[in-house]
């Protein structure tokens, strides 16, 4: 694409991001109800909790009102995979159960064409047709504190801190709390 875009005499811009991870890193002192509300519905009930979000429109607004208390950006295939496979665990009849063999997701989404763990990786990391489903199965992820602590939770991550977006920098951070 690239390539074309030069030879054509054009500029390429880099598509954007479709998938976030997000983290919450600040608890619940001090919050107003709109900001707890928002942490509800992206189900970051607790500090160092993870999900995948879609980006679109309403979901940029949410992450917007409530950049101080997560970090959020782009994960790589890497991250995705070793969040899924270390830290997965399915929901299932509302309760937490470990992602230990294909039969667990078969059994759940094999109507939408996932039958293996690989299936449910690409389904996340490319926003597929079925990703409100891969990722609604896949409870939060329990993170724990980083290696070596953060910068400063309080502090915009543009300001030398840990929250908003860090783009592809997420991706070293999750690395560490994994």
């Amino acid at each position: 694409m690239r390539r074309v875009a030069k030879k054509e005499g054009d500029i390429f811009v880099e598509p954007e991001p479709k998938v976030v991870v997000v983290v919450r890193i600040r608890g619940i002192m001090g919050n107003s109800p709109k900001v707890r509300k928002i942490l509800q519905l992206l189900r970051l009930r607790q500090i160092h909790n993870a999900v995948f979000v879609r980006l679109n429109k309403a979901t940029i607004n949410m992450l917007r009102l409530v950049e101080p208390y997560i970090m959020y950006g782009e994960p790589t295939l890497k991250t995705v995979k070793a969040l899924i496979y270390k830290r997965g665990f399915a929901k299932v009849n509302g309760s937490r159960i470990p992602i230990s063999d294909n039969k667990v997701i078969e059994d759940n989404l094999g109507k939408k064409d996932i039958i293996c763990v690989e299936d449910l990786v690409h389904e996340v990391y490319t926003c597929g047709p079925n990703f409100k489903q891969a990722s609604n199965f896949l409870w939060p992820f329990k993170l724990s504190s980083p290696n070596g602590g953060f910068k400063k939770k309080l502090n915009h991550f543009n300001e030398g801190g840990d929250a908003g977006n860090r783009g592809e920098n997420i991706n070293g951070i999750i690395q560490k709390m994994i």
